[in-house]
């Protein structure tokens, strides 16, 4: 009899959610918000960004009175439904971000994501916790004339930029993957994991350095302090105040109406095989631990597992709010369904593997495809991280080193020539709820899920 296909990442484990989140935080939680709280910061979402800031502000003062707030607990978000791509990436890609940017702003956005990359990789080790970490790179790959034009174009700017991003024949690709692609683009410094282990070790390691959680407490509103009023957060049950804030929110930003621009909230799509057998393990990465990841907007992407399940994503990425329950439960279940039958279509060896998982998580999404990590509504001492655009793994990280740095020492420091497109207060505004608005955000993920189809 066939075991029913769990609606859960394959890396979750055989445990109710508090046994899962209990495990997290190595029993830290003291539940809910509840009564009147106080605190030097607080930091709103246990995801890797919210996680990352607090570890690095009780490693940068150990002083501080640090509390971590989740609407459910560590990793219960995008950080662990992720599917553990650990690649370098922000913003546009680099040829787009060079006319964009300037040449000089788009190589230094590259080389900062693949510092982010190489920090998740000493962050494993400095935990202790090896998080099902692969090595092998990555390859953005192609079988469609406008993706061999598209990375064409990457290539030429990677080159003139002086970028260690080498150009791959199909037989380049045979050689790390057994897969039918054309030609591809290699990125050395990157990897795979499991999201929600690295989410728990970091928030492990904040627990044993005395930061404080709550979990099961969504942030209903807050008030800014004026300098000497600290920021009040509102929660169903308590309310916290603290001298500072850092609201890791992602899409979230939006229902609480926080001045950050549009951040999108979509619906992003995964599913996961048994382990493989030997000869489709060998021909998908096995011995290299190399992900691909195909150029067309939402096409298929895969990856290989430290126990040998296949990973894959992509495809259909749904907005949820406003949609029928029905609609996006049918939408969900025709998304695995075309996920599943372009993992049978990769290499003959997965004819007959089962799905044991499937799941979806949400990503936020900006407009000019850059994450806002910045000041919220101009109040120096609350801030935002969120709209990753899909890209989140290595630069949540980062990005709560940078607002960690950005809280404890001097902000101006991080903040001033050199400073990236991404250090912003805002991101684009989108009025969604204008009809017209949402007609052009329907129209724009039905191209992309066109494009993705098209895809052999």
């Amino acid at each position: 009899m066939t075991a029913p296909v769990r609606e859960e990442p394959c890396w979750a484990p055989d445990a109710s959610p508090e046994d899962r989140q209990d495990r997290a935080t190595t029993g830290a939680s003291s539940g809910r918000v509840t009564g009147g709280l106080t605190a030097d910061v607080a930091v709103v979402g246990a995801g890797l960004a919210g996680l990352s800031t607090a570890y690095h502000l009780i490693e940068r003062d150990p002083s501080l009175d640090v509390v971590v707030v989740d609407a459910r607990h560590p990793a219960a978000g995008a950080s662990g439904r992720g599917t553990g791509l650990l690649g370098p990436r922000v913003g546009p890609s680099i040829d787009r971000a060079a006319r964009r940017y300037g040449p000089s702003m788009a190589r230094d956005m590259y080389l900062a994501s693949v510092t982010a990359v190489e920090r998740v990789v000493a962050l494993t080790e400095e935990l202790g916790a090896p998080c099902g970490l692969r090595g092998g790179g990555q390859i953005v790959a192609t079988r469609t004339a406008s993706g061999l034009a598209s990375l064409a174009r990457q290539a030429r700017t990677y080159q003139a930029l002086g970028l260690d991003v080498p150009v791959l024949s199909a037989a380049d690709i045979r050689e790390r993957l057994d897969v039918p692609y054309h030609a591809g683009l290699f990125h050395r410094s990157a990897g795979t994991l499991d999201p929600a282990a690295l989410s728990g070790a970091l928030a492990a390691a904040c627990a044993a350095k005395g930061v404080r959680f709550h979990d099961d407490s969504p942030l209903r509103g807050l008030r800014p302090g004026d300098g000497g009023t600290p920021t009040e957060l509102l929660f169903p049950s308590g309310t916290l105040r603290a001298r500072k804030a850092v609201l890791a929110v992602n899409a979230a930003a939006g229902p609480l109406g926080l001045p950050v621009g549009t951040v999108l909230p979509l619906q992003v799509h995964a599913v996961a095989t048994a382990p493989l057998g030997p000869e489709a393990r060998a021909a998908l990465g096995g011995g290299t631990g190399t992900a691909l990841v195909d150029s067309m907007s939402l096409a298929p992407y895969f990856r290989l597992t430290h126990d040998g399940r296949l990973v894959v994503g992509g495809g259909r990425a749904v907005h949820l709010p406003g949609l029928p329950a029905g609609r996006a439960a049918a939408l969900r279940t025709a998304t695995w369904t075309w996920l599943e039958e372009r993992l049978r279509r990769l290499h003959p060896a997965l004819a007959e593997v089962p799905v044991t998982h499937r799941w979806s998580g949400q990503i936020g999404m900006t407009t000019d495809d850059l994450p806002v990590v910045g000041r919220v509504g101009g109040h120096p001492d609350v801030w935002y991280i969120g709209g990753c655009c899909g890209h989140g793994l290595a630069m949540s990280v980062a990005h709560g080193s940078h607002v960690a740095e950005s809280l404890v020492e001097d902000p101006s420091a991080t903040r001033g020539p050199g400073g990236y497109p991404w250090h912003r207060d805002r991101a684009p505004r989108v009025p969604l709820t204008a009809r017209p608005a949402r007609g052009l955000l329907r129209a724009y993920l039905n191209s992309m899920d066109r494009e993705a189809r098209r895809t052999p």
